[in-house]
């Protein structure tokens, strides 16, 4: 007896795929469609911080509200949302 393959795992998801088709079974199709995603390596998240550029530790903010008082409302601004998020 041979171990299956990645084909024959995809044609047996496929397969339960069809029968839940006709079974009229939307989470039996969801659950085999993830299954083939996952196998295929095509249901990985991509997770990305958007904002990983403007994060600033708050003694970072704060050596800057120390040099500059021209600032200090701005960036007791940004220290109160570092503060709230982090």
């Amino acid at each position: 007896m041979r171990l299956p393959d990645m084909n024959d795992l995809i044609q047996d998801l496929q397969l339960a795929k069809q029968i839940a088709i006709e079974d009229r079974n939307p989470n039996a199709i969801v659950i085999a469609t993830i299954s083939q995603a996952k196998l295929l390596g095509i249901e990985k998240p991509q997770i990305r911080d958007v904002n990983a550029d403007a994060v600033q530790s708050i003694s970072d903010l704060m050596d800057e509200l120390a040099d500059d008082e021209t600032q200090r409302p701005q960036l007791s601004a940004r220290i109160e949302y570092a503060k709230d998020d982090y």
